[in-house]
């Protein structure tokens, strides 16, 4: 594998280089959007394979690891990943209809969502997965769904906890959210689901995302098992899926450095010793979906003009925010920054220059590297975005202006 070394980025690792080109599953990048005539996400499979080998190498084997669909939910990612990891988590009923098609063990998916629908619920329930329920009211109809079924529907509770991921690229626990039952309302919620038709499987606290910090990740994974211990003992039976989110990181932006995962590995083994001793039953278990995928996947597309305007260089390519709204920074960054960019075709050219890379739509938010050093380029050559295998294509606005859909090749 080739180091691409890059001046405004940690160094991109895994991908190989034939003659200047960027190859993504052994096959030049330049050669497949030819044949595509389109922009394209391309996503090696080896690479999402290798990061499940890691993490079971760099983590304790008691933990149990859970793909997020959200994340990426190509048919054949998910299909990779279900024969390679101990769950899936979905967020949608058609996730679910995905995370079966792909053979997921019901036993081992569960669903969570702030909005879910009665028609989605219903269809949990037949399948016999695990609903991570969100408010009172989910949990009324899983038992009223449940009866007309003749089934009890499987039931962990979503815990908004009282503490956030510092740090953390997304918030999504702490203070007053969507997501989840506020902890100080479990206990109430714990007692009427004792009342009712429905099996108690445990709990889903998750506090935040794309965290690169080990401490700030160990911290919170402390106070979640503590968190749900203590909930644990107003439960109607016990507790045997713990899923305690994920958040882990990859590094996007400059300055950004890789997630170390010793320090997560010991503190993970502390934790599942106290599991072990106080919820003999559960399953600790973390749900990760940008760690799998995300640094797997490059977003492709050609220059179609090159554009000098009063001495700044603009590439206008035929992609942009409508494939890949987080690369133009309109995805959940307050202050925007590029991702890894580079010019596929011309790697480790000698001739550079300071360049915007910008889509062909009518909007200046249409940008996918503000003035940054890339190999000199002209109209048709290959613009790469890289860490680009999470939260992209279907994270976008793909029909904004009518333009021509990406595509997505797993390789």
């Amino acid at each position: 594998m080739t180091i691409i070394e890059t001046d405004q980025h940690a160094p991109i690792e895994g991908f190989t280089v034939d003659d200047g080109c960027l190859c993504v599953g052994g096959q030049r990048v330049d050669t497949l959007i030819a044949a595509q005539g389109v922009p394209a996400y391309l996503y090696d499979r080896s690479l999402i394979s290798q990061r499940v080998v890691t993490l079971r190498q760099s983590l304790p084997q008691r933990v149990h690891l859970h793909y997020a669909i959200k994340a990426n939910p190509h048919p054949e990612i998910v299909t990779l990943l279900a024969d390679a990891v101990d769950g899936l988590d979905v967020a949608s009923a058609r996730e679910i209809d995905i995370a079966m098609a792909a053979g997921g063990d019901p036993e081992h998916i569960s669903f969570a969502g702030p909005g879910k629908r009665a028609t989605e619920l219903a269809r949990a329930v037949s399948a016999g997965i695990i609903t991570n329920i969100e408010s009172v009211r989910e949990l009324e109809i899983l038992a009223q769904l449940g009866q007309q079924q003749s089934v009890r529907p499987r039931i962990a509770v979503r815990v908004n906890p009282p503490f956030q991921l510092k740090t953390s690229g997304m918030k999504m626990g702490g203070g007053s959210q969507q997501f989840g039952i506020d902890a100080e309302q479990v206990p109430q919620v714990l007692a009427r689901l004792a009342e009712l038709p429905v099996e108690f499987s445990g709990f889903h606290i998750f506090s935040g995302s794309q965290n690169l910090r080990p401490d700030a990740l160990c911290e919170a994974q402390q106070l979640t098992v503590d968190l749900a211990i203590e909930l644990a003992r107003h439960a109607p039976s016990p507790v045997r899926l713990l899923n305690i989110g994920g958040g882990f990181g990859v590094p996007y932006f400059p300055g950004d450095t890789p997630l170390e995962l010793k320090p997560i590995h010991d503190n993970l083994e502390r934790l599942c010793d106290k599991v072990e001793a106080v919820l003999p039953e559960a399953r600790l278990t973390l749900e990760l979906g940008r760690y799998f995928v995300a640094e797997a996947g490059v977003y492709c597309c050609t220059v179609i003009d090159r554009k000098v305007s009063r001495g700044q260089v603009f590439l206008v390519t035929d992609g942009g925010l409508h494939h890949h709204l987080a690369a133009s920074g309109n995805f959940g960054q307050v202050i925007r920054k590029n991702y890894p960019v580079t010019i596929a075709n011309r790697i480790g050219a000698t001739e550079t220059e300071v360049a915007s890379v910008v889509g062909p739509l009518c909007t200046p938010l249409d940008l996918l590297a503000d003035r940054m050093s890339l190999p000199v380029a002209q109209p048709g050559d290959i613009v790469a975005v890289f860490q680009s295998g999470a939260y992209g294509l279907t994270a976008s606005p793909r029909g904004f202006l009518s333009h021509p859909e990406a595509v997505e090749l797993v390789l």
